[in-house]
């Protein structure tokens, strides 16, 4: 179940760890911290999209080690038992690409998922909000990495052609097709050589739900095969190619989501 609904949430808030998992792409100038302190879910804990990845690169939001991330999670109270919500305010719904990191650190699928619509949708019903600080209680976390959920560049290229699995952009087509310019410094435009374009933002809907499956489908099928289990997705830094991955997974439920870390950030970089 990688998507729960708000009702869902509201009857279950005693029953769940929850993360606010906002994250803001830097030109929108909005800090998700504060947002946070101000308003969240009852119970929820901010998770840090930008903090909690790898320190030890310039690329945003790359995936941690298994030790850092069993010490970020041990730090958010966090046990391998747990049944974890993610939610975002973000308009690139951030809580995906968290999603995504429990899967590939070995959390149980089926004890992760994202609040579909997220914060929009649940201040829109006029749910519960609060500012309370949250108290944890530091547990100990174990992970075990699925490696094989991850591609890195050398990958990438190698694969561009023998095609051994599709790689699906979540970008913009004008951004994919190099028609306008990259947002980050010292990136150029364009894409990477014989993969695909699905802006992230055809799968939603205006209040950030999920579309239905079938239309989610309809929106795959013109590009790809649907039964395809070798899918890699990629964007501009990993975050919306996770948007693309829960969507997938939801029409196609032997998927595992597998995504380009560096994705356009490092592919363009100049």
């Amino acid at each position: 179940m990688s998507l729960i609904t708000s009702n869902w949430l509201e009857n279950n808030l005693e029953k769940v760890k929850l993360l606010d998992c906002s994250w803001h792409m830097p030109n929108v100038k909005r800090n998700a911290y504060q947002e946070y302190l101000k308003e969240h879910i009852p119970g929820a804990v901010f998770f840090d999209l930008d903090k909690n990845s790898d320190a030890n690169t310039d690329l945003p939001h790359m995936l941690p080690d298994a030790i850092i991330w069993e010490e970020i999670l041990s730090n958010l109270g966090i046990s391998n038992s747990d049944r974890i919500i993610i939610y975002d305010n973000s308009d690139v719904l951030s809580s995906c690409r968290c999603w995504y990191n429990f899967l590939y650190f070995g959390h149980d699928p089926n004890l992760v998922s994202v609040l579909d619509g997220g914060l929009k949708k649940w201040i829109l019903e006029n749910k519960v909000v609060n500012s309370n600080k949250v108290k944890i209680q530091k547990s100990e976390y174990k992970s075990q990495e699925n490696k094989n959920l991850v591609k890195n560049k050398n990958q990438i290229d190698s694969n561009i052609n023998i095609k051994d699995f599709l790689v699906v952009d979540a970008r913009s087509k004008e951004r994919f097709e190099g028609k306008v310019p990259d947002p980050r410094k010292n990136v150029r435009s364009g894409s990477i050589p014989n993969s695909f374009c699905l802006p992230f933002k055809e799968i939603l809907n205006e209040d950030n739900t999920f579309k239905k499956t079938d239309e989610i489908s309809k929106k795959f099928m013109q590009i790809i095969d649907i039964k395809h289990n070798n899918i890699v997705f990629s964007c501009g830094s990993g975050v919306t190619a996770c948007v693309l991955a829960l969507a997938y997974s939801l029409v196609n439920n032997k998927y595992s989501p597998k995504i380009y870390d560096g994705s356009w950030a490092e592919y363009g970089k100049i």
